[in-house]
């Protein structure tokens, strides 16, 4: 009974998005928006992923040319970018809703950071959010770490770098 809005500032990532979700059995809508500038009502949703452009330091077993490219600014340069998708996509959903933060980085500077930045009122208003435990929600994958977020390593897992965080909105 769900329905999905995915969201894709640029139109032509807007449209791989959709060639992607075709055939997906729910209904589904896809929009060439900016979610630091969203277009719709805020509260509107019950469950916000929001996948936040980064440095792309977790994909580097996939793309080792990347470390050539990238500069230690460059996590300064995406974090105002994420901090800001992050409490947008707080507004966007109701309280008690659940945002989920992703990212391909192993960094810090762009994973937790982040999250505690937003959640502590760092470079803009803090959000009333409590953090959930996503470790439960990946039955059977080892190797966790702490909690409650999830960091997935190459080394451990067969795949990128990759950072979640589960967060849910008390106010």
């Amino acid at each position: 009974g769900a329905s999905l809005l995915a969201a894709e500032k640029q139109p032509h990532r807007a449209r791989l998005v959709a060639r992607a979700l075709a055939g997906n059995p729910g209904p589904y809508q896809v929009l060439a928006a900016d979610g630091t500038r969203p277009p719709w009502v805020p509260g509107s949703f019950d469950r916000v992923l929001v996948d936040v452009p980064c440095t792309g330091l977790g994909a580097l077993r996939r793309r080792p040319e990347a470390r050539w490219r990238r500069r230690p600014e460059d996590l300064e340069g995406f974090a105002p970018l994420q901090r800001g998708l992050l409490r947008e996509a707080f507004h966007a959903v109701r309280v008690g809703g659940v945002v989920g933060y992703a990212t391909c980085s192993p960094h810090p500077a762009e994973t937790k950071a982040v999250v505690e930045d937003v959640l502590r009122g760092r470079g803009g208003p803090a959000v009333e959010a409590e953090w959930v435990d996503a470790r439960p929600l990946m039955p059977g994958v080892p190797a966790l770490g702490d909690g409650p977020d999830v960091q997935l390593w190459p080394h451990l897992h067969g795949t990128d770098a990759m950072y979640l965080a589960l967060l849910r909105r008390t106010g």
